[in-house]
């Protein structure tokens, strides 16, 4: 897929990528509904609808992933709401082993995500993923999520990486795109980001569905 001899960077995202998506996926679909309706006394149903609508209308934006953002626009606190399913967080399979090699062959790992320092902090606590990379970053620090191109030109200013000899992990094609366009190398996608989902097809980059599949000789 590729030789770890040309790569001095690894750029990875973390939900989806890093961390199963499951917890995200079941928080915004199950457990927030129920916790909405509950709050508001609405009906589940409706308030699984109504909130569908309101979320889907920010993808794409740093709103989509902004806690602060959803707290106020629904008046529920939304980090302590992820609090109460925080037994959900849990690492992809060989994770840990993944980033422990590319640490002792000299490899920079840097976490890049969109994630809202509410649940980026939340998952820190449960899984202490800070300690198993470089650095962590995260976009909202930039107002601006990993989708604009302009993104890029402000982690490079922070994190000065070659972007030929640069790989980036995302389970996002959206973001994948917007590294490409903007030359990143190495790009490498996931085929089961949520561990209770399908297998996705993915055909416009290279993917893996676990870790050891790229995990580079010791």
């Amino acid at each position: 897929m590729f030789d770890w001899q040309n790569i001095d960077t690894v750029l990875l995202d973390m939900d989806g990528t890093l961390l199963d998506l499951h917890f995200d996926t079941y928080f915004w679909l199950e457990h927030l509904p129920l916790r909405y309706a509950q709050i508001h006394k609405m009906d589940q149903d409706e308030a699984r609808s109504w909130l569908h609508e309101r979320i889907i209308e920010q993808q794409g934006t740093l709103n989509w992933y902004c806690l602060d953002y959803w707290t106020r626009e629904l008046n529920v606190p939304i980090t302590e709401l992820k609090s109460e399913i925080a037994d959900k967080i849990a690492f992809r399979p060989h994770v840990q082993d993944f980033l422990a090699t590319l640490k002792a062959q000299g490899i920079r790992t840097v976490i890049v995500t969109n994630a809202h320092w509410g649940s980026l902090s939340l998952k820190i606590e449960k899984t202490a993923i800070n300690d198993l990379v470089d650095d962590v970053i995260c976009s909202h620090d930039f107002g601006l999520p990993k989708e604009d191109l302009t993104f890029w030109d402000r982690l490079q200013q922070v994190e000065p990486f070659d972007k030929s000899r640069t790989l980036l992990v995302d389970d996002s094609f959206a973001v994948l795109n917007s590294a490409r366009e903007y030359g990143i190398k190495y790009l490498l996608s996931i085929y089961q980001p949520d561990s209770q989902q399908p297998k996705r097809e993915i055909d416009d980059y290279s993917a893996i569905e676990h870790f050891d599949e790229i995990t580079p000789k010791k």
